[in-house]
């Protein structure tokens, strides 16, 4: 049960308390990102279209319009390619390098922390990641990482002001969609056209065919779909034995760092009271305040309030130096 007294909100104290921690755990949510410029897609920026984000996010709206949910899985595929990772990421990956026993619970699917040079070994994703694709076809189990292509198929590409891109309509493996959107982006002074933005309603998207989207290139006949988590999915049954095994290994963890999540979803959420069950001090970096409480703050843990952009450096100073 939460203190009556309110949580620090001192960097020093915090910034000793770091130095001293062995083992520590961070659980990452969308505000992490939220400073690199992508959508949260919780709360009032919820929508996408007209459409709750995560209406879109479940095996049953995949069956059910499989091409509108490729469109919104395309979309948050691009922008998370234009994207850049932010200060917090690079000082959360230095800490991975500086701290031996420091594992990081990633509920984003952006790929920005990976990007940013955090070790592989000591991030894992709960919820997946926008860049994996696997065949949705029960006989088939091909799966494929890292799948940088924007658009992944040519049906899928962002469209802009004036002439839209026409790539071959037997290409489906997203090549011959780059080249061509991009030959259509040269306007006649050389620069590109500008994107229309689809996550706004009043902006047309293309009623697409089921052929229009991204197909297994094994099997040939299942339609691909991302590789992320949906809503009445279970978790990745490897991320949870690593977390687990983490867990386990010692009667102690030291301090929990909660950085952009309301930590009110579970499974995820649940590692905090796992953490705090071994001794483990929180510190919760969040933009709302009303987030210290759902994490049951006690006086000696800590709620930075802010950006995550520019607290997390700061907060980690002590061991990481300044960025």
């Amino acid at each position: 049960m939460a203190s009556s007294e309110a949580p620090s909100t001192d960097i020093g104290s915090f910034g000793t308390y770091l130095k001293s921690c062995d083992r520590i755990l961070a659980l990452l949510g969308a505000g992490l990102s939220a400073a690199s410029g992508l959508p949260t897609f919780r709360g009032a920026g919820g929508l996408w279209r007209s459409h709750e984000a995560t209406s879109l996010a479940t095996p049953e709206a995949f069956q059910r319009d499989p091409a509108l949910v490729w469109q919104f899985y395309s979309y948050r595929r691009h922008m998370a390619v234009q994207a850049q990772p932010n200060r917090a990421h690079y000082a959360l990956a230095e800490l991975a390098k500086r701290k031996e026993n420091f594992l990081t619970l990633s509920q984003n699917v952006d790929g920005l922390s990976s990007r940013a040079g955090h070790p592989a070994s000591k991030l894992h994703l709960l919820h997946g990641s926008l860049f994996d694709v696997r065949c949705t076809s029960f006989y088939c189990n091909y799966t494929e990482e890292n799948n940088f292509t924007d658009p992944i198929v040519p049906a899928l590409a962002i469209p802009t002001e004036g002439p839209q891109a026409e790539p071959a309509s037997e290409d489906k493996t997203g090549a011959e969609a780059t080249k061509s959107l991009y030959a259509t982006l040269d306007s006649v002074n050389g620069s590109r056209r500008r994107e229309l933005d689809i996550s706004n309603e009043n902006v047309p998207i293309a009623q697409l065919d089921i052929n229009d989207l991204p197909h297994c290139p094994k099997c040939k006949q299942g339609l691909l779909r991302p590789g992320v988590v949906w809503f009445g999915e279970a978790l990745p049954s490897h991320t949870l034995a690593t977390i687990d095994r983490f867990v386990a290994e010692s009667e102690k963890i030291d301090l929990i760092l909660v950085i952009g999540t309301s930590a009110k979803v579970y499974p995820a959420a649940g590692y905090i009271d796992v953490a705090t069950a071994k001794g483990a001090r929180v510190a919760v970096v969040n933009m709302d305040q009303t987030d210290a409480a759902s994490c049951g703050l006690e006086k000696d843990d800590w709620f930075f309030q802010g950006d995550a952009g520019v607290i997390v450096p700061k907060i980690l100073e002590s061991v990481i130096g300044a960025l």
